[in-house]
């Protein structure tokens, strides 16, 4: 009876081993699969290489990220539109006035005012969400206050 324990304890820890052997060799191939009769250290190694290339690219990549979203600010984020009617004598909201900033509120300010005789057009330049060389008019301001508003909102 002891060898008949003995014999089914060997054919299940043989079982076991046999099982634990076949999936380690299917992973082996998994890893050497296209290896070409390599030996697994040229494997390894080439999968190193191929990482540190990864890093490199990686690191790469977020620091142009890091340069993009510095520079992104720069650019026109916020853009605000006033119609408004300047001259009693003309019918409608004709005459607009377009405010196009950056994060900084740092941009331009373009007015075109509608006449019977024609419509005029006028540009200021704004730093930090004032006019430099010229004051904003009270419809200016309110273009600017428009465009600084509905991104934060």
């Amino acid at each position: 009876m002891i060898t008949f324990i003995a014999l089914l304890i060997i054919i299940l820890w043989l079982g076991w081993i046999t099982i634990y052997l076949l999936r380690l060799k299917a992973n082996y191939l998994t890893l050497t699969q296209g290896a070409n009769r390599k030996t697994l250290d040229i494997v390894l190694s080439n999968v190193a290489r191929e990482i540190q290339m990864s890093k490199k690219d990686i690191a790469n990549l977020v620091t142009r990220c890091d340069r993009i979203e510095k520079e992104e600010r720069y650019h026109i984020q916020k853009i605000g539109l006033l119609r408004f009617n300047p001259f009693k004598d003309t019918g409608g909201d004709q005459s607009f006035i377009l405010a196009m900033v950056d994060a900084y509120d740092t941009g331009v300010v373009i007015t075109a005012l509608y006449s019977r005789s024609g419509t005029r057009w006028y540009t200021k330049k704004v730093v930090k969400g004032r006019g430099t060389e010229h004051e904003l008019s009270e419809e200016e301001k309110k273009a600017l206050k428009m465009a600084t508003v509905e991104v934060k909102s």
